[in-house]
């Protein structure tokens, strides 16, 4: 079984992408040969998709001054 990352390449009207020689090697695959193919698109997880879904039980303010207190009493 071949699990790889590729991408998808523009091949005429369609879409097609690349085995590597060497996956196809040790696989022993070969040209007119059938093959199952699995897609999964890898996702990309950005800031942008995350910022501000965070919900805090306490506000900004209040967090920072609990950090503000642990981090005077580990160090001074």
């Amino acid at each position: 079984m071949i699990e790889r990352e590729t991408t998808l390449r523009a091949w005429g009207n369609s879409i097609g992408l690349v085995i590597p020689k060497e996956d196809v090697k040790k696989e022993g695959l070969h040209v007119d040969q059938k093959v199952k193919v699995v897609i999964t698109p890898v996702k990309t997880l950005k800031v942008k998709d995350i910022f501000g879904k965070l919900k805090l039980k306490i506000n900004t303010k209040e967090l920072l001054k609990e950090v503000d207190k642990e981090l005077d009493s580990k160090f001074f």
